[in-house]
């Protein structure tokens, strides 16, 4: 039995492009970005990133495009406490093996650095703050450079301050690093504030 969960969805983001997608809880939001992301690979339709077809690959391939072109921030961090702060940044470029591991970590310090983080490079994750792990998510996020940053709901678990510290990162991302970010929210202000806002119900988008 096939269930329909998104029905003649057809969005696409620019390069610096900061797009947000709101909707009911059960609308389909998730399941889109899943798609997106590669991770879900049941359904109709095409999938493109960076002009290359997702369809036919496998899914060592499918692995190696999301290591290599997405970057992830959930609403929760999943940070390792075994490992210090820029380790845990470090990780998704060890997985991908282009760099040496020093220059590695220096990359992860800039990257620690753009979110004003750095001085906490040394410590474990249950050592810093809420907020601050989220700043380090989003810095583990861009390790690769990659072309597109995913987001489900980074701000959900935040309190408002440490939330709009995320925007403001995100924002400054997207005007000053071009980078693309597409980002799932319950926040309508966080929304409205973005370059553009998708809102989905029913599996479709309005």
């Amino acid at each position: 039995m096939t269930v329909k969960v998104l029905d003649s969805v057809d969005i696409s983001v620019a390069k610096g492009e900061f797009v947000s997608v709101i909707g009911k809880s059960g609308c389909g939001k998730s399941t889109l970005l899943y798609i997106l992301s590669t991770m879900d690979t049941d359904f109709e339709g095409t999938l493109r990133i960076d002009g290359n077809d997702m369809r036919n690959l496998k899914d060592k391939q499918l692995a190696s495009v999301r290591n290599d072109k997405i970057g992830f921030v959930f609403q929760f961090h999943y940070l390792l406490n075994e490992f210090s702060v820029i380790r845990n940044v470090m990780l998704p470029g060890l997985k991908l093996g282009k760099l040496k591991e020093s220059d590695l970590e220096q990359k992860a310090y800039e990257k620690l650095k753009i979110l004003g983080i750095e001085t906490e490079a040394r410590k474990k994750p249950n050592q810093i703050s809420g907020g601050q792990k989220q700043r380090v998510a989003i810095a583990r996020a861009l390790i690769n450079d990659p072309l597109l940053i995913m987001g489900d709901e980074p701000t959900g678990n935040l309190d408002k301050m440490n939330g709009e510290i995320v925007f403001d990162i995100f924002q400054e991302l997207a005007q000053v690093y071009n980078q693309s970010l597409l980002i799932v929210t319950h926040d309508i202000d966080f929304a409205n504030r973005t370059h553009r806002t998708i809102e989905m119900e029913d599996g479709r988008v309005l």
